[in-house]
């Protein structure tokens, strides 16, 4: 069908670059929906035409059956252990929002204490993130709202299930408080206040660590660290669990590259000494012993080892304690008087355990190949918990004992599918480069063919994409279509190199993993001509964005979701800023022109056969805003790239993905599966 696309107002705005002529006509989808008519009229007008377009597709409400049938069963979170009370989130099945529970001993009864699923009329008000004091008497939390990154904190009094006066504001991205250990009030990182009407938009700076007392205004908080004369650095609090200090971790951009520096919160105060300086390497506390610190570092390991540090001293010296592996460590905690340490083997977790002199011991046994995550605890305490999960295997939550090494079943989910007819196969292909990356590949087991297949990356920021259950993708491989996850450079599977080869002058390397990723599923015959979408959200995002532009033979479907599109002008908005780590600097000539090969905004090639396209985002996202697919989309549009549809889904009281209710990530999952299989060829079964 011929699709008429709503007309774009298109300005004849061009800037000179470090001698080149940058056209942006579109420059004024920029502004925001809220407080721009014409902005939000246009989006109004986009959504009509690309709803209209999905009610024509056939698999559309099979697959919003199926995946409201898949949801449809009983989640837990890792629990956490504060006192002798438990708490943790709870979702019945199709409740928007999680609940957070509390029990008062390990198998006592649970007890609703936190129910966001009244907060608002489209459940779009979510319980973001939660810290109880140690004792269990109170717990702190933040409210996100229509999936903005700002959080309001309050403090509810865990007795009582009331709120006490205590509220705060100016928290962005988590909730970065830890406890005074005597309970009487908290740590916290805000920014200063933004006006309304800036707050989506504005970038975010000054960042400043306070203290606040329980049952005191906010206004009266005490100020415990700043730095004004870098105004770009981020400072998070947290109290070691003897309560003698507070670490304090600084950094600028999203490359885990920390200072750190101790406040010592016996001195009343509170005197502040920086013993790791220079923003060079990452550092993460582990624990301590007294003076004696407990860190994972990438200082002199990409992959990450564990060293000790004596505190004591103008000039404190790492030293080592636990080697580099070939393995990446991604963490590790004392607790129960052991390191326990989580380590990635080819994107797969292996939990390690070391006594603190360093000597190995037994190992965490997990049930199989996937991703566990967890075990917080405290020093004196070997009880803990940890999340497993794998493809073919939702989240199970199991209690394990650091003393003894039983691991025991805490939360099993009750299985709306059998794991026995999926299989998940990894292998490794060679990039354009040959260097050698892995994909998991997910499907059927009757599966052996040519198939439909989703192919989904991420590369970049030094995160990882691990095993992980979702709902929505089984419902894509029951149909008989596979998934697949490519670990691409530019994420951290593989410790630093990984994330380098695929960032600032290296970025083209994550585009040709991706390519390759594609080349070499259609190669295997896992996948046809014809038959193979991609998917990517954020960076992901950008990633499709971009090789969609090189190589739109490639692909017959893409599925862009909040994406990085203008890579001349991210750094201009809210979060963009911390991005030059991973993109580099827009204002700096050799970046300049590296970020110009790749932008997906600017490199829309007019001539050429695009795929079929439908790029997500949301209005509320004040991380990656909405500008950046408004442009994108205006741009394949406008251009002679063929006559499959190019379309752009705008979420309304939606956010970057953190909170989004699930009745809004059923439909949009449906959405986007009915469209991927339209134009993959996957044939819809009613179930």
């Amino acid at each position: 069908m011929t699709i008429a696309y709503p007309e774009t107002r298109r300005t004849d705005l061009v800037e000179e670059q470090f001698g080149v002529r940058i056209a942006d006509p579109y420059r004024w989808l920029e502004n925001d929906v809220r407080n721009d008519a014409e902005v939000a009229a246009w989006v109004g007008a986009q959504n009509r035409v690309t709803d209209s377009y999905l009610a024509t597709l056939p698999g559309r409400d099979t697959f919003r059956t199926r995946i409201k049938q898949l949801f449809d069963y009983e989640r837990f979170g890792v629990p956490q252990k504060a006192g002798s009370r438990y708490f943790y989130m709870h979702n019945s099945g199709l409740q928007n929002q999680a609940v957070l529970f509390v029990r008062e001993s390990l198998g006592g009864e649970g007890r609703a204490l936190i129910d966001p699923n009244d907060w608002s009329a489209d459940g779009a008000t979510a319980l973001a993130e939660w810290a109880p004091s140690d004792d269990g008497r109170y717990l702190l939390y933040s409210i996100q709202d229509g999936g903005s990154d700002w959080r309001v904190a309050k403090v509810l009094d865990v007795a009582t299930g009331k709120d006490t006066h205590d509220v705060i504001e100016g928290m962005k991205f988590t909730l970065a408080a830890s406890w005074a250990k005597d309970g009487s009030g908290f740590y916290y990182s805000r920014y200063p206040k933004v006006a309304e009407q800036e707050k989506f938009q504005a970038l975010n700076q000054n960042h400043k660590i306070y203290f606040h007392r329980l049952g005191t205004p906010q206004s009266a908080d005490r100020l415990v660290y700043e730095t004004p004369a870098a105004p770009t650095h981020s400072h998070y609090p947290q109290v070691t669990d003897d309560g003698h200090w507070l670490v304090i971790t600084t950094s600028e951009g999203t490359d885990d590259r920390y200072e750190i520096t101790l406040a010592d919160l016996n001195d009343p105060a509170w005197p502040t000494r920086t013993i790791i300086h220079g923003l060079n390497h990452h550092w993460s506390l582990a624990g301590n012993h007294g003076t004696r610190f407990f860190w994972t570092t990438n200082s002199h390991a990409p992959r990450m080892r564990i060293v000790t540090m004596d505190v004591i001293g103008e000039h404190p010296e790492a030293h080592p304690l636990v080697a580099e592996d070939k393995a990446t460590l991604e963490g590790a905690a004392i607790i129960g008087e052991t390191l326990v340490a989580s380590y990635l083997v080819d994107a797969r977790t292996e939990i390690r355990r070391y006594a603190l002199d360093g000597t190995v011991l037994e190992p965490v046994a997990l049930p199989g190949i996937g991703t566990a995550a967890g075990f917080g605890g405290r020093q004196n305490d070997p009880e803990t918990f940890f999340a497993f999960t794998s493809f073919n295997a939702p989240t199970t939550i199991y209690r394990h004992n650091v003393s003894t090494g039983e691991s025991t079943p805490w939360a099993v989910p009750k299985l709306l599918f059998d794991p026995s007819e999926y299989q998940v196969e990894q292998r490794f292909y060679a990039s354009k480069d040959g260097t050698r990356v892995p994909m998991f590949i997910v499907r059927r087991k009757d599966v052996t063919g040519p198939a439909p297949t989703l192919l989904y990356a991420y590369g970049g920021f030094n995160i990882s994409n691990t095993p992980a259950f979702s709902a929505s993708r089984l419902a894509w491989m029951e149909q008989g279509g596979v998934f697949v996850l490519a670990n691409i450079r530019g994420g951290g599977e593989y410790g630093k190199a990984w994330h380098d080869g695929g960032r600032l002058a290296n970025k083209q390397n994550s585009f040709d993993d991706f390519i390759a990723a594609g080349e070499y599923l259609i190669k295997e015959g896992i996948t046809g001509s014809g038959q193979l979408a991609i998917q990517g959200g954020s960076n992901g995002g950008l990633l499709v964005g971009a090789v969609v532009n090189q190589r739109p033979d490639l692909f017959t479907a893409a599925l862009p979701a909040v994406g990085v599109m203008d890579m001349l002008r991210f750094d201009r908005w809210t979060a963009g800023r911390y991005w030059v780590d991973d993109y580099g600097h827009p204002s700096k000539e050799a970046d300049f022109h590296n970020l110009l090969t790749y932008s997906p905004y600017h490199n829309v090639k007019s001539g050429q056969d695009y795929p079929a396209i439908l790029a997500t985002t949301a209005d509320t996202d004040d991380r990656v805003v909405p500008g950046h697919t408004f442009k994108y989309t205006a741009a394949i549009q406008a251009a002679e790239i063929g006559d499959k549809p190019h379309l752009v889904r705008i979420e309304t009281r939606a956010g970057h993905g953190s909170g989004k209710p699930t009745d809004k990530i059923i439909e949009e999952a449906a959405d986007i599966w009915a469209f991927a299989a339209q134009w993959t060829g996957l044939e819809i079964v009613p179930r």
